[in-house]
């Protein structure tokens, strides 16, 4: 029995580019490219990078909500990818999403003690009275009254709809989340009640989660693992402290940064990148990084690294010799 709960293996997300009058296909967006990684039982693992670097498409990915390209999702030893939809039913009983914006992601027309009923009876999971029972339970296990079932999603702070998107999400008892940017739409404040929450769900049934987010210190916060993704593909991967004390990828150092530093004495240098990121749909040769770096040098533009490390820290970048494919010499 394996170790790990998710096992992701080269995963791709194309998105074709179609032009003309009979909509023929010049070129594809690279949204994911290539991505692989665990997760263990009961971890959350942080997924960080800059907006539009695919974050939120692996997650999505990763539950067919869209459909991958190429690779493969194994997930508690089934392959996702090859389900029917029969399958797909079953197995999203254990595999869950909280989406990002808590305003769009809830029905307006269906009061909340509606929605999560829906689920329950879609699912199998309880009916009438026992589904009403089940109902009141969630909203209290995620800090809601329960006569807040009888109210619509409008009449809710945006704290609050998070917390009924979080109590949707546990409604079927999954094993897996998917927290995309779970915060990124809160106040402050409000952001860590959320993330409180999920500490305490997560130790409260195990839950393991996937944390996909653009603030660092949140990241940092709630993850055991972070990975840091840069143009579709991963490009370092550590346990949180290892990487907020040693990053090694000079893009993850930059993102490091740039994070604000709450103590006005203690002034971090920044690193400026230079450039803009690369178009998806035009990737750089070689490191996709390279045109960015401030650490370049000559096979940056003509080799592309593959992830390679040591005591489970790795990075994909050719300062490191074991970044550099197994048949081409390091400089």
């Amino acid at each position: 029995m394996s170790e790990f709960l998710l096992e992701v293996k080269g995963l791709k997300k194309y998105f074709p580019i179609k032009t003309g009058l009979f909509s023929k296909t010049v070129g594809n967006v690279k949204a994911v490219d290539d991505v692989t990684f665990n997760i263990k039982k009961g971890e959350t693992l942080g997924l960080v990078g800059e907006s539009g670097c695919g974050k939120t498409t692996v997650g999505r990915a990763l539950l067919r909500l869209i459909e991958p390209t190429a690779g493969e999702v194994i997930f508690d030893g089934k392959n996702v990818t090859s389900m029917d939809n029969k399958e797909l039913k079953q197995i999203r009983k254990q595999m869950q999403i909280i989406f990002q914006d808590p305003y769009s992601s809830l029905n307006p027309r269906i009061t909340v003690g509606g929605m999560l009923t829906e689920i329950l009876k879609f699912h199998e999971i309880a009916e009438g009275d026992a589904a009403e029972k089940r109902v009141e339970q969630l909203l209290d296990t995620v800090g809601l009254r329960k006569i807040y079932a009888r109210r619509y999603p409008h009449e809710f702070s945006g704290g609050q709809r998070q917390r009924i998107g979080i109590a949707r999400a546990l409604s079927v008892e999954p094993q897996f989340i998917v927290c995309d940017e779970p915060v990124s739409a809160l106040d402050v404040s409000i952001q860590s009640q959320i993330i409180n929450l999920l500490q305490d769900l997560q130790k409260e049934f195990g839950i393991t989660y996937l944390f996909i987010s653009h603030d660092l210190s949140v990241v940092e916060h709630i993850s055991d693992r972070v990975c840091v993704m840069y143009l579709g593909q991963l490009v370092e991967i550590a346990e949180s402290k290892e990487l907020y004390k040693n990053p090694k990828h000079p893009y993850t150092q930059a993102l490091l940064s740039a994070a604000p530093v709450p103590d006005p004495h203690n002034k971090s240098k920044r690193i400026i990148l230079t450039g803009d990121v690369p178009s998806p749909a035009n990737v750089p040769t070689g490191c996709y990084f390279h045109p960015r770096c401030p650490q370049v040098f000559g096979d940056c533009s003509s080799i592309h690294p593959e992830l390679g490390g040591t005591n489970e820290h790795y990075q994909s970048c050719l300062l490191y010799p074991e970044s550099y494919p197994k048949n081409v010499k390091a400089a």
